[in-house]
């Protein structure tokens, strides 16, 4: 019996649907969620989500946030969340660039800039990177080994 699973944005829902498993980047590293899960409450790092049902993969861009996990559904609060499929690749390219050529001018001013520019930083390449690597598969998990999966955003 599946998951009910529901990802949320501050902007819109991008997800809501069945799940036989969801793999997650929770603050202590990547978790895998099934049916019957016990209940756990985490926050989310920047990171990969994937959805599993039926032999079809879906793969989401999470920038943070959390998750609340029951037996039966999960429910994903995101900072920011998109599926790579819909991802905007000339637009995420733009906003690294941004990014990188505000860093490069030198320290802003003030901490909480820098911070917001570091993050618009992570957050593009991010979106890239998944882009990129996803967007070229199959999506149908049955193909991917689980060594293929391997975050590398920090």
């Amino acid at each position: 019996m599946p998951i009910r699973c529901d990802i949320v944005s501050q902007d819109r829902q991008v997800y809501s649907g069945l799940a036989d498993t969801v793999i997650l980047p929770g603050a202590a590293g990547e978790m895998g969620i099934l049916p019957h899960h016990a209940p756990l409450l985490s926050s989310l790092k920047p990171g990969l989500l994937t959805v599993r049902f039926e032999g079809q993969e879906q793969v989401f861009t999470v920038t943070g946030g959390v998750v609340e996990v029951q037996p039966d559904q999960i429910i994903v609060l995101a900072d920011a969340a998109e599926n790579v499929m819909e991802i905007d690749i000339a637009r995420a390219e733009q906003a690294r660039q941004r990014a990188e050529e505000m860093l490069k001018q030198g320290p802003p001013p003030d901490t909480d800039t820098y911070l917001a520019i570091e993050a618009a930083l992570k957050r593009s390449s991010l979106r890239l990177d998944a882009a990129k690597r996803y967007r070229s598969q199959r999506t149908s998990y049955s193909s991917h080994s689980d060594s293929s999966r391997e975050d590398k955003i920090t």
